[in-house]
């Protein structure tokens, strides 16, 4: 299980109802609550992925098969220096299984399918997943698995070695970075004065009801992260992943969960503002109550 946590350190992943097989490249839990509590189960049709390409085996959409080709890598079709993100699967063989490896590289040329060779013949734990990776930036991965990655041309299969073994990967779809950034509350003050802000923007306040009867700010739809059950498997039908999104709670601590979890989801611009709508109140309008 440590070996795939090392090939990509970040980790946002998949929550399910039961213990998942493999540690996901990108693990992810929500808290409940500002203290102790943590979201451990969902409904069996939702897990957290990006809803766009998703990274996990339950999904919500999958792009069509392409037909992939057999290639080194050495030609990589890179766009430069602009962020980006690229979604990948691969399969892992050890380091001494040349004729293996040799075979699975025929299979490929021959038309079959990386996901389904990955299922029954990778040696890690994404092969539950049909080897599936979900969206990495670079960073996140080990380097030489990294390099191979970013220089991949779309959907054909390229070889690299790791200190785990020999990887085939794809790379199924590219996308420019998304933004995950804090908003301090002079900003979002200055934004709200605008009226067009508030018909353009997106503003989630993911606090209790209770704790928005003492206090809330204009504009706001209110998602209770205690609800997140009911909420979260429609996030995508109630709000657009193309638009600036701000998200705000008491402090800023779960709304920057929430926040993390919008970007894995596909939304594009994610904002949390920084120390809550108590600091919202105490340092730009105090108008607003504390609790």
């Amino acid at each position: 299980m440590s070996m795939l946590r090392s090939v990509c350190q970040l980790r946002v992943g998949v929550a399910t109802p039961k213990p998942c097989l493999h540690p996901s490249i990108f693990l992810f839990s929500l808290s409940l609550s500002h203290n102790t509590h943590t979201l451990t189960s969902f409904p069996r049709t939702f897990r957290f992925h990006p809803l766009s390409l998703p990274l996990s085996p339950f999904v919500l959409f999958m792009p069509p098969k392409a037909t992939a080709s057999y290639g080194t890598g050495a030609s990589g079709a890179a766009e430069g220096d602009r962020p980006r993100e690229i979604l990948v699967q691969h399969l892992l063989v050890k380091e001494d299984d040349q004729k293996l490896l040799l075979y699975l590289q025929q299979k490929i040329s021959s038309g079959e399918d990386l996901s389904d060779l990955a299922v029954e013949y990778s040696l890690c734990p994404s092969k539950e997943e049909g080897g599936m990776l979900g969206w990495v930036r670079k960073g996140q991965m080990v380097p030489e698995f990294e390099e191979a990655a970013f220089t991949a041309p779309l959907n054909q299969v390229v070889r690299c070695k790791t200190k785990f073994g020999w990887h085939l990967l794809q790379v199924l779809s590219e996308r420019e970075e998304s933004i995950l950034q804090d908003i301090q509350p002079d900003e979002l003050h200055m934004k709200i004065q605008d009226p067009s802000f508030l018909d353009e923007a997106q503003l989630i306040d993911v606090r209790e009801p209770d704790e928005v009867a003492k206090a809330s700010l204009p504009g706001f739809t209110v998602l209770p992260l205690r609800q997140f059950g009911s909420w979260g498997p429609e996030i995508t039908t109630k709000f657009d992943p193309q638009k600036d999104t701000y998200v705000m709670c008491h402090h800023g601590m779960r709304s920057l969960q929430v926040a993390k979890w919008l970007q894995s989801q596909g939304f594009r611009k994610v904002y949390n503002l920084s120390g809550g709508i108590h600091a919202y109140a105490v340092q730009v309008d105090p108008s607003v109550p504390t609790y």
